[in-house]
């Protein structure tokens, strides 16, 4: 790209000519450097085609991914879900209103795309056997598998991009902001923007586009004022909802809002994917589990909007009744990846997971498909209603469809885009002038009203009438602020590229209120719980409203909506019953009439204006740290450039032996990030390192690089030697990454039973059961003086395998059973109760004869809810006479989670007559989570 200096701050910068734009062609424009786009970008150049990638920050931390991921919400893999059954979950948590071919492209292929990301260096949650540890989040369905290290995803995909293969083959233009997707002949052709640090002006030739920008998550005002401090990424300004709106697509579902619960006062999310799996859940202030709906539906976030409204409010994450690893654990995944922040906002109100639990509220508004149902319409390849322009992630509408999916929809729009050739016809020279016009008008008037006060009043008007509980007056009254808008917006003032950007951005946040605003009053009935309730029509009507509410510009400018009925299923879903037909052409939708107020027979008497829409506080968007002098070093900066040229490992060892230890650390960094042949070996080698930085950086990449690292023996020589080390995070990483990569034996990993030092320990247990070491296992249970490592091997007797004979005897099978028998029975007179009650547990698991089935009945009367609640999951697989009658029982005890888990365990009993019979009973009890597994099992 051709760079210029920009003016003193004072000056404004010069309106570019037309005629001066940079030309830039390609077969396949990727807008967006994102989840979907890079995924897009990735895929189209592995089919061929010449690919540019527009991104208005910087691909390598740009987008909702920029900050990580802790894990996967909707990963159908085999063996623990299956694609139906997904479908059919994301049919019912939308209300119907489902294009079933676009869901079952997220579960037939999202399992691969796992393993893609996978190959790629992604870690995700996995057992001591090397299965995907997916959980059980929502009360049916196991879905949602862990990314506990999930915060370098971005960097992982950056690297991909910059393999030179790839670089053969995608161009990556940072700084760009498109601003109109370009059509000719009806189909899309290329896009026209600018550089958000010179200003200058970009057209682009393609033979194909795929927008990939993200959710609008700056539509609706956080609570705060604050117009960054959004629950969605706030660089998400609805820029592709805007560009294929103008470029002739057909957008749907933008009346289904999305809203989530969230901290209150700090607007990141409550985590509940991440904390359920620990065992926190979500409570009224009287301790209650009230949620009766599953899934994060909009008919959940009803049920919470009430409860908050209510004398029960307000509503609470509990965390405070979790045992210290558990509360440890969770606070290394929300405070690092989740939200870097979160941690020290807890901090500054002086309140801890351990005696505070977190107050939860209620999002503002926003678009997105990935979370909710609202982005431009798809088909199962990604393609809009206009040829060759393709929408994938958040921006499309493929429901609850979140980071798997627009990976999916990222790699099905690179395919089907693959195939077409730049456009070499004239670029429509009215289109280019609009969209010039559209840019840089604000320079014409510098000293306008600032982009902050502008949007401010935008985004103020939109909660006021826009966000649910909705009425056609209210939607009528934003309609008419909206149109007023248009002459706030051309006055906006700008003086620099990056105010450009802002200004840009309104217009794109404009459009987005006016389509949620008019979709809002187009559907008149109530769907989708919250996300789109309207006062004036109460109720569902499935008879005339079991539709897709498709909008588009027509050709004169109008927004036009067309109520297209849903297309039969694929996967039948009980009380749905789409039968596809005709659409109904609804045109355009209008305004109602807004009665005024009072009495007109006397004019009324003018009163002095009060005050102006406030201005807020401006937010900085980046914190800039000084280096060092150290970091700012000659070798560092060597460094830096010698990373972007994918150095191999011998040019890399000057640093990695270098007499600085930040130079070695930074050079263990690039090594992680450019991953040369041999990196393995060098890793396991600086884990050796004097210097406690360096070592704890390669342990560091070890674990995120380990589903990359090929099995060689030099590491496992490297990594079998740091076993040895001082250093516990080194010995710890060593273990994790030797179990891993099946590298260690029983004999290596019993050695660590012995270290000094709990995090190893706990690893040598992970290690022993991935190779079924039940003996050692079960010989270390009832000695260890840690009760975190005395949970972790009551866990691993749960999970390892005791069908492999060992050595000669012939019947080994019963001796390791046998074995493991003993040792539970040993860990439960343990004198710590959750170290009881995770034996109990673990029953459940390995079987539960006759004399340890009278020892759980006995200990349904133990003082600790957490060894009550195991003995019930005990007796899930005892003999039926005894359990059955001991769990009806136990329906009646003061902790909801004791009855929640005889509940699941009289499931497994449900064939008996006496169990349907309790299980019955349950179906009333106070708590949502015990009623709603009981309704489930009956």
């Amino acid at each position: 790209m051709t760079t210029s200096v920009n003016p003193p701050a004072d000056t404004p910068l010069a309106v570019p000519s037309l005629a001066d734009a940079e030309e830039l062609t390609c077969d396949v424009l990727v807008i967006g450097g994102g989840t979907a786009g890079t995924m897009a970008a990735l895929t189209a150049a592995e089919h061929g085609a010449n690919v540019l990638l527009l991104e208005k920050a910087h691909v390598r931390h740009s987008g909702a991914l920029a900050m990580g991921m802790d894990g996967v919400n909707n990963a159908v893999i085999p063996g623990r879900a299956e694609p139906d059954d997904y479908v059919a979950e994301i049919t019912r948590a939308n209300d119907g209103i489902v294009d079933q071919s676009t869901v079952r492209q997220t579960a037939t292929r999202g399992f691969d795309m796992v393993q893609r990301l996978e190959s790629y260096g992604v870690k995700f949650e996995k057992d001591e056997h090397g299965d995907y540890s997916v959980r059980q989040v929502h009360r049916s369905g196991s879905y949602v598998l862990p990314m506990p290290e999930g915060k370098d995803v971005k960097k992982v995909l950056y690297r991909q991009l910059r393999r030179r293969e790839m670089r053969e083959r995608i161009r990556i233009e940072n700084r760009v902001m498109p601003v109109r997707v370009l059509t000719a002949g009806g189909q899309a052709v290329g896009a026209a923007g600018f550089n958000t640090r010179t200003g200058q002006f970009v057209q682009v030739r393609a033979g194909a586009v795929i927008l990939a920008t993200g959710a609008c998550g700056r539509l609706g005002l956080p609570a705060s004022g604050y117009l960054y401090g959004t629950y969605e990424n706030p660089t998400n300004a609805g820029d592709g909802y805007a560009m294929a709106y103008h470029a002739g697509a057909e957008l749907t579902g933008i009346e289904c809002f999305q809203i989530n619960p969230l901290i209150k006062d700090y607007n990141g999310p409550a985590c509940a994917y991440v904390a359920n799996p620990f065992g926190g859940y979500q409570v009224n202030r009287h301790g209650e589990r009230f949620v009766d709906s599953d899934y994060w539906s909009g008919q959940m976030m009803s049920e919470f909007a009430a409860e908050v409204a209510s004398d029960r409010g307000p509503v609470y994450l509990k965390l405070s009744h979790l045992p210290e690893e558990s509360v440890s654990a969770l606070e290394t995944i929300l405070h690092s990846t989740e939200r870097p922040t979160r941690g020290t906002f807890h901090s500054g109100r002086g309140h801890d997971y351990r005696t505070h639990d977190i107050e939860m509220h209620i999002s503002e508004i926003g678009l997105c498909g990935g979370h909710s149902a609202s982005g431009v319409r798809v088909d199962d390849h990604a393609r809009t209603t206009v040829p060759r322009l393709y929408a994938a992630g958040d921006l499309a509408c493929v429901p609850h469809n979140y980071m798997i999916g627009a990976f999916v929809f990222g790699d099905l729009a690179g395919a089907d885009a693959s195939q077409y050739q730049a456009y070499t016809g004239e670029l429509p020279a009215e289109q280019l002038r609009e969209a010039h016009e559209l840019i840089y008008r604000p320079l014409r008037n510098p000293d306008g009203p600032p982009q902050p006060q502008v949007e401010y009043k935008l985004r103020r008007f939109v909660n006021d009438y826009v966000a649910p509980p909705k009425s056609g007056a209210r939607l009528s009254l934003a309609l008419e602020a909206f149109q007023r808008m248009h002459t706030d917006i051309a006055e906006m003032g700008a003086r620099t590229a990056h105010e450009l950007m802002r200004c840009a951005e309104v217009t794109f946040i404009r459009d987005c209120a006016e389509m949620a605003a008019r979709s809002s009053l187009a559907r008149t009935e109530s769907r989708w719980g919250l996300y789109h309730e309207r006062l004036d029509h109460p109720q569902r009507d499935d008879a005339s409203w079991f539709h897709h509410l498709d909008l588009h510009k027509s050709p004169s400018g109008a927004m036009e909506f067309t109520a297209r009925p849903v297309a039969p299923y694929l996967v039948p879903v009980d009380g749905f019953d789409p039968v596809g037909g005709p659409s109904r052409v609804l045109g355009e939708v209008h305004a109602e009439d807004v009665a005024m107020a009072g009495s007109r027979d006397v004019a009324p008497v003018a009163t002095p204006v009060g005050t102006v829409d406030p201005e807020p506080t401006p937010t900085p968007e980046t914190s800039v740290i000084a280096p060092s002098g150290e970091e700012s070093s000659a070798r560092l900066l060597e460094l830096v450039a010698l990373a972007e040229e994918e150095p191999e490992l011998d040019a890399l060892q000057p640093y990695l032996t270098d007499p600085t230890p930040a130079v070695r650390r930074e050079a263990v960094a690039v090594l992680t990030e450019t991953l040369p042949p041999g990196t393995g070996t060098a890793l396991a080698a600086a884990l050796r390192d004097t210097a406690a930085e360096v070592r704890a950086t390669a342990a560091a990449s070890l674990r995120e690089l380990v589903e990359t690292l090929p099995a060689e023996p030099d590491l496992r020589d490297g990594l079998a030697a740091a076993l040895a080390e001082p250093d516990p995070v080194v010995r710890a990483a060593a273990l994790d990454v030797l179990r891993a990569l099946r590298l260690g034996d029983a004999a290596l990993f019993a050695t660590s039973l012995a270290d000094s030092d709990i995090a190893v320990r706990i690893e040598a247990v992970r290690a022993l059961v991935s190779v079924d070491a039940a003996g050692e296992l079960a010989g270390a249970a009832g000695t260890d003086p840690s009760r975190e490592v005395r949970v972790a091997i009551a866990k691993g007797l749960a999970t390892v395998s005791a069908e492999r004979p060992t050595g000669d005897v012939p019947d080994g099978t019963d001796l390791i059973a046998g074995a493991i028998e003993a040792a539970l029975t040993g860990l439960l007179d343990d004198p710590d109760a959750l170290v009881r009650a995770e034996a109990y547990g673990a029953l459940g698991t390995t079987g539960c004869p006759a004399p340890l089935t009278a020892r759980a009945v006995a200990a349904l009367a133990e003082p600790a809810w957490q060894v009550r609640a195991g003995a019930a999951t005990a007796l899930s697989v005892a003999d039926a006479d005894v359990a059955v009658p001991a769990l009806a029982k136990a329906l009646a005890d003061t902790n909801a989670d004791v009855r929640k888990a005889a509940v699941l365990a009289l499931t497994r009993h449900r064939t008996t007559e006496e169990a349907r019979a309790a299980l019955a009973t349950a179906t009333t009890d106070s708590d949502a989570d015990v009623r709603a597994y009981a309704g489930r099992a009956l």
